[in-house]
């Protein structure tokens, strides 16, 4: 079971989510020392007040926590991430179902150690022994997975460490891996993956990793695997540059994606396709100007080196297209305009069918995890022309998500498409530290449960 978790516990501290609206009436159900201490301290139930009262020994015996007005799925992060190690069960849920509750103590709870001498010690949830909780615990599990792959540096998270990620998952649930490496991608026709990450010291690659029975429908998922982006010849500043360990977090989504649907047995044949590059700069780096040739066919004139993660999803997609999937999804940190247009919470996503567009929306409600439909508006494609070439890989000041998103479609032939437009990231709040972060994943996931249930 995830750390965050457990399934039992001999004495608990009871905790209560609490509203300003409920707090007179459940406080008088709380023992009566609880109920002196809270009112000693102000509290009222408002958003994030904490107040833990200590039995004997000084154990924590009762924990009551406000959650103002909030009703999404991490308001009970901010708790978990303050509270010490010991052994927690809810006694009163705030009008929270038990998994929203589970999603944000897990999140709250994760701590990246790697690289600290004292490891972390979270708190645990009671969660019980059953079908729901092993779900909630495989749920926890993949988050944890991409927010430690997010989180690593480059120096240790470059190309081949991605793979190492998803050969790890292949062998736990006896998944085939293929991997076509360095010039070999030019021999296997995926010449922007090469491009991309020709001038890295670690070479590029493609990763394939096929898993479960052929007769199923096939769900193809593929991410961005940028280990680490300069912006290429059209080089970053360094504010920009900073975080750029997280442009592998669209692989690290469906990784864990993967993950998920492997341990959960979900019935589909899954392919998942992780193009690697680190988009460095030496001799050998692509250049402002160049045309690219793609698997696709088309030509790409390289207008700007720093917009080389649509160039690798182009090759990609192309291959999972190629085998008709039922359904395609791709995760990329693509565009900054997306931050700008959606802020950091809201994972924009981008399709053609409504009919999935309509089960995201409603998955992403179930699951408390935000999402926000965005238009591929086709005449914007006019932003990708290109006078030498078939189309430039950057659409200009404007619409910056939106063209990428129309880039992408070129490169797709599928029946059901579904592009997410992910920062990855979080900015410290709420009580919780800054750092890698799920984004869209858990709608996803709530929707492939309900289409191939």
């Amino acid at each position: 079971m995830h750390t965050a978790f457990i399934a039992a516990a001999a004495t608990p501290a009871k905790v209560h989510l609490l509203r300003p609206a409920d707090w007179e009436e459940a406080a008088k159900s709380l023992p009566e020392a609880v109920a002196g201490l809270a009112k000693a301290n102000g509290f009222a139930g408002k958003a994030g007040e904490v107040v833990v009262s200590g039995g004997a020994g000084g154990a924590r015996d009762h924990v009551l926590y406000g959650l103002g007005d909030a009703m999404d799925a991490l308001a009970v992060a901010g708790l978990s991430a303050k509270l010490p190690e010991g052994d927690y069960e809810i006694a009163a849920d705030g009008g929270l179902p038990l998994a929203h509750i589970a999603a944000g103590w897990a999140d709250g709870a994760y701590r990246f150690d790697r690289y600290l001498k004292d490891k972390a010690a979270p708190p645990r949830l009671v969660i019980g022994d059953n079908e729901d909780a092993a779900a909630l615990d495989r749920e926890a599990e993949a988050v944890a997975l991409l927010r430690d792959l997010v989180n690593t540096p480059a120096q240790d998270m470059g190309p081949s460490a991605i793979e190492a990620a998803v050969r790890a998952i292949a062998k736990d649930f006896g998944a085939d891996i293929t991997v076509t490496t360095g010039d070999d991608l030019l021999e296997q026709n995926y010449p922007m993956i090469h491009a991309v990450g020709r001038a890295a010291p670690e070479a590029p690659r493609l990763i394939e990793l096929t898993w479960g029975n052929p007769d199923h429908p096939e769900l193809a998922l593929v991410g961005k695997g940028v280990a680490f982006d300069t912006g290429g010849l059209n080089l970053k500043t360094g504010n920009y540059m900073r975080l750029m360990k997280k442009d592998m977090g669209g692989s690290a989504h469906v990784i864990a994606l993967a993950r998920l649907v492997m341990s959960s047995n979900l019935p589909v044949r899954l392919k998942l396709y992780v193009p690697a590059v680190e988009n460095a700069i030496d001799s050998h780096a692509f250049r402002p100007g160049d045309v690219l040739s793609t698997r696709k066919g088309l030509t790409v004139e390289i207008d700007n080196t720093d917009a080389e993660g649509r160039l690798i999803l182009g090759d990609a997609l192309t291959k999972a297209c190629e085998s008709d999937p039922d359904l395609l999804i791709d995760f990329a940190t693509l565009t900054g305009a997306a931050r700008v247009a959606l802020g950091p919470d809201l994972a924009p996503f981008y399709t053609d069918d409504g009919d999935v567009a309509d089960a995201i929306n409603a998955a992403g409600a179930v699951s408390g995890d935000p999402v926000w439909r965005m238009p591929l508006w086709d005449p914007y494609k006019s932003m990708l022309k290109s006078s030498i070439a078939d189309m430039q890989n950057a659409g200009g000041a404007f619409a910056g998500s939106i063209t990428a998103a129309i880039f992408l479609k070129q490169f797709v032939e599928a029946r059901r498409w579904v592009h997410l437009d992910v920062w990855a990231w979080r900015l410290g709040k709420y009580g919780r530290p800054e750092g890698a972060a799920a984004c869209g994943l858990r709608a996803i996931w709530t929707m492939l449960r309900t289409r191939y249930a």
